[in-house]
């Protein structure tokens, strides 16, 4: 073989290697206007070769109620600021304040792929059909990347040398957002809603729980546990990241609702414990359960089974 060939050859297996995309980039897609939204900021590389050790995110106008999840081994740094106007949020509460910017520092070897999670709420005003952007700094050991460069009305984003990361909003089927109002019940001055859960393998003995409570009233109220077909009861936990380490820990003292707030148990935050399980839950089941509040008392569910780390409901839990 020539060296001429040789070095063909190299510069083809090098080309064939590359990674699929070359800058950070938003992981999760289409977001749906006026509802929640779970944001996947994907970093495939680093500043050449060297380590990323921050990665800052801006948080875009109209994109409100953001919060960050935990990652074991990095640290959560976060800046708050006013809105530019105030949003309809869930439930007809206002927000006009909340996290702008996030960052997490840490390290991450240019020989491997990482994820950045976080979630929002998209206000039903936001245009659909329109993105919104997310510039995003990545610092290295040796340089940074910034990927800020936003494209004029008509230019293709890949035409850009360092494009921010995006995402596409798209209106709610009217389908979806009556299904979404079916899932929800009043039980005092309590609203809950989606309630969901996952399918799990087949020697599990616990399943986790989700589900979204609004306190419209002007007291707090404490989630206490419950009870559910299939198990002996149902604890409250939380997960939360101490020194780099997650853990989890049962809220003996049950989980505040405080008056106007909207809390949400979803993966890597507080969530439901569903215990010593009968037999495993599979995907498309309903689960029956009662819900124990402090103040409201005992609510009826169901939870919707949704696939094997599922991270967000699929259409909806039902409550009655």
């Amino acid at each position: 073989m020539t060296n001429r060939s040789t070095l063909l050859l190299i510069a083809a297996l090098g080309t064939a290697s590359a990674p699929a995309f070359a800058h950070v980039f938003v992981q999760s897609g289409t977001a749906t206007v006026g509802g929640s939204y779970r944001a996947v900021l994907a970093v495939p590389h680093g500043c050449g070769a060297s380590p990323t050790t921050k990665i800052t995110v801006q948080i875009p106008e109209g994109m409100i109620a953001v919060k960050p999840m935990p990652k074991p081994g990095w640290l959560i740094e976060t800046k708050k600021g006013p809105y530019a106007q105030s949003y309809d949020f869930m439930h007809g509460m206002k927000a006009s304040e909340g996290i702008k910017q996030i960052s997490w520092t840490g390290k991450l070897e240019n020989d491997f792929y990482d994820e950045f999670v976080f979630s929002a709420y998209l206000p039903a005003s936001l245009k659909a059909d329109a993105p919104l952007y997310l510039p995003t700094l990545q610092t290295c050991e040796n340089g940074s990347e910034d990927w800020a460069q936003i494209p004029a009305a008509g230019q293709d984003s890949h035409s850009l040398k360092s494009p921010a990361p995006a995402v596409r909003l798209a209106a709610a089927p009217a389908k979806d957002a009556m299904a979404q109002m079916a899932g929800m019940i009043h039980a005092g001055d309590l609203m809950i809603s989606a309630p969901w859960t996952r399918a799990t393998p087949p020697a599990a003995k616990v399943a986790g729980g989700y589900l979204t409570v609004t306190n419209n009233g002007k007291s707090s109220d404490r989630l206490i546990g419950g009870s559910f077909a299939g198990g002996s009861r149902i604890e409250v936990h939380e997960m939360s990241v101490t020194d780099g380490v997650m853990k989890m820990r049962p809220l003996n003292a049950g989980l505040e609702i405080k008056p106007g707030a909207t809390v949400k148990l979803e993966p890597g935050g507080y969530h439901l414990m569903l215990m010593d399980l009968k037999k495993p839950f599979a995907k498309g089941e309903k689960i029956k359960a009662q819900l124990q509040f402090e103040k409201a008392g005992k609510v009826d569910v169901e939870l919707d089974v949704n696939a094997v780390g599922a991270s967000a409901p699929a259409g909806g839990g039902h409550a009655h």
